[in-house]
């Protein structure tokens, strides 16, 4: 559905995008994960047709949208992150202006509308103006615009962005339905929310591709999955002594080391549960357990490895 060659955009002497090149296939649900500043939305705006890049193509269901950009668009709906709307205007008054300014025809306007309503469960609001609706109704109606005209792909920007947990937990009833029909594109920083989405995802960070798959794919990739974090009172090399020979146990970091009390974070093999065997090393070594927390793993993790082992590929020589 999506083809990126070799994309670059600047902004003066920052290189936004630098040399971007993947595909997205059609169908489902995809993510870009990246923290901010990460590019995310410059590539949204490019793969949009919103900004034109310095060099590089996109091809939008085999349209190259730099060529043919209205034939491109035509195919693309796009929920930015800064919702475009005219708040004096109705909900109904400002999708019947988005339908006429996207070329749909007359006769088939009403009908779109009404189709675009009720899938994002908003025809209630239809006379209500824009600016007396709520945050989780504007990213709704911002849905509904983007699906005005039947493009085969929805591109949304932070979509979950200052909503609400039950909001959060609605948006995501929505976009499944969506990714049922339609090619879904959604950019986020939390890796939970593209994780539980997501059936493949892009990794961008500081304007590049550091790699695309389906989360659970890369977190084998780095070899782990979680991490567990420890305070125990007792002596550092003591204490470390007591988890070597822990199976599955990969990492031990220390933290900190103060007043007789030792701080670890351990990382350990994916499939593995080492919070018994930890416990028990330590009661029988005899240095009792502070504290004992578990953690996901996180976008820091996986930027931090992913980056690391693709340095180590690039002095090696390796693509």
């Amino acid at each position: 559905m999506i083809e990126v060659k070799e994309l670059v955009k600047s902004y003066g002497d920052i290189k936004a995008l630098k040399n971007i090149s993947f595909s997205i296939d059609k169908g489902g649900i995809h993510g870009i994960l990246g923290a901010a500043g990460a590019g995310k939305t410059t590539l949204l705006d490019v793969l949009c047709g919103v900004r034109s890049a310095d060099s590089g193509t996109v091809l939008i269901d085999g349209i190259d949208i730099s060529k043919e950009p209205v034939e491109a668009r035509r195919k693309i709906g796009y929920l930015p992150q800064t919702h475009p709307f005219y708040d004096y205007m109705s909900v109904y008054e400002y999708l019947s202006f988005v339908g006429e300014a996207k070329g749909v025809g007359y006769d088939k306007l009403y009908r779109n509308l009404n189709s675009v309503l009720e899938l994002t469960d908003i025809k209630e609001l239809g006379k209500t103006l824009i600016k007396n609706l709520s945050r989780p109704e504007r990213v709704r109606l911002c849905i509904a615009q983007a699906m005005l005209g039947n493009p085969e792909a929805i591109f949304m920007d932070e979509p979950f962005y200052m909503l609400g947990s039950e909001d959060v937990s609605d948006l995501k009833e929505l976009l499944k339905k969506l990714g049922e029909i339609k090619t879904v594109v959604i950019s986020s920083s939390s890796l939970e929310l593209i994780d539980e989405l997501c059936g493949d995802t892009l990794i961008v960070s500081d304007g590049e591709v550091i790699a695309q798959g389906e989360i659970a794919e890369l977190e084998r990739r780095i070899g782990r999955s979680s991490v567990l974090c420890i305070s125990v009172r007792g002596e550092k090399d003591g204490v470390i002594s007591a988890l070597v020979g822990i199976e599955g146990l990969s990492d031990c970091t220390l933290t900190e080391n103060k007043d007789g009390i030792v701080s670890l974070k351990l990382e350990y093999e994916r499939g593995y549960e080492i919070r018994d065997a930890v416990f028990s090393s330590m009661a029988v070594a005899g240095y009792p357990i502070l504290s004992m927390d578990t953690r996901a793993l996180t976008l820091e993790d996986v930027y931090l490895k992913l980056k690391s082992d693709r340095d180590e590929k690039c002095e090696r020589g390796e693509s």
